[in-house]
């Protein structure tokens, strides 16, 4: 008996083969399944294969069978990462800063390879104790916290990851300042406890931060907020005006980058009457 026909059936769909008098075999072009076969049971399309004779007997197989019907898709689009915070070019007082970053595939993609996921701290990779998971659509969000301090000064984080498949995402990086210093605040003026005769107070003071420049200065007195004095060169200067007699208190108090503060109080009488 003679084949009178083959036939191979991919993802549902049948397609006839055409024997090659040169090879001895029935081939095909055939479209390849648009979605990547990683998720599918054993992770491979199965390809069944029909030869029917001119006696109408039909023969099949299958990868349950042969290993050669086995149909492997990878996809090709890669994942993306996300770093949420911290933003490059932050200042942050937390010496163990985290940062948190996600790390998504495409909608029926072959899903992040969880153990491609790759930290680095200024070069350094971290270890897998230092980085935590959950799941989220379509990928994992992530949250990496160094178990040592980090010095005071610029850090950088990078980020890599890939796919099931081995689709590489673009690396992400984000570089942060960690300060743990509160700035330094000097005022000269006024004195503590000093006694003015005039209805108009002057201050002035100085401000810096080695790390989180520049510094914002913030003053009340007798707990209401006044007008922000700028800071040139880490001085600042300035004056209560329309003062009636009676005590006072001034509270200063400086803030960097980082949001760590220093405050200074002074206390001060205006007294105008004439002895």
């Amino acid at each position: 008996m003679a084949i009178q026909t083959v036939r191979a059936q991919v993802n549902g769909q049948w397609y006839t083969l055409s024997y090659n008098s040169q090879n001895g075999k029935y081939e095909a072009s055939i479209t390849a399944p648009g979605q990547t076969s990683y998720n599918l049971p054993g992770g491979y399309y199965n390809v069944t294969v029909e030869a029917t004779n001119t006696a109408g007997t039909t023969g099949t197989a299958d990868a349950s069978t042969l290993d050669g019907l086995k149909l492997y898709v990878h996809e090709t689009v890669a994942p993306v990462i996300t770093i949420l915070s911290p933003s490059s070019g932050a200042h942050v007082a937390n010496a163990q800063q985290p940062v948190v970053f996600t790390v998504t595939d495409e909608t029926g993609g072959s899903g992040v390879d969880l153990d491609s996921v790759v930290v680095e701290l200024d070069g350094v990779q971290a270890s897998s104790s230092e980085i935590t998971h959950s799941a989220i659509t379509n990928g994992y969000s992530f949250t990496y916290t160094p178990a040592q301090a980090m010095g005071d000064g610029p850090h950088t984080v990078t980020i890599n990851a890939s796919d099931n498949d081995g689709n590489a995402a673009a690396e992400k990086s984000t570089t942060f300042t960690v300060d743990t210093v509160p700035p330094a605040l000097n005022i000269t003026a006024p004195t503590e406890g000093e006694i003015f005769a005039t209805s108009t107070v002057a201050y002035a003071g100085t401000t810096n931060d080695a790390t989180s420049s520049p510094v914002t200065i913030a003053i009340t007195l007798n707990g209401e907020p006044q007008t922000a004095p700028t800071v040139s060169g880490g001085a600042f200067s300035g004056s209560f005006t329309g003062l009636s007699d009676g005590a006072y208190t001034a509270v200063f108090k400086a803030t960097d980058a980082a949001g760590k503060s220093s405050s200074v109080t002074r206390n001060f009488t205006v007294d105008t009457s004439v002895p």
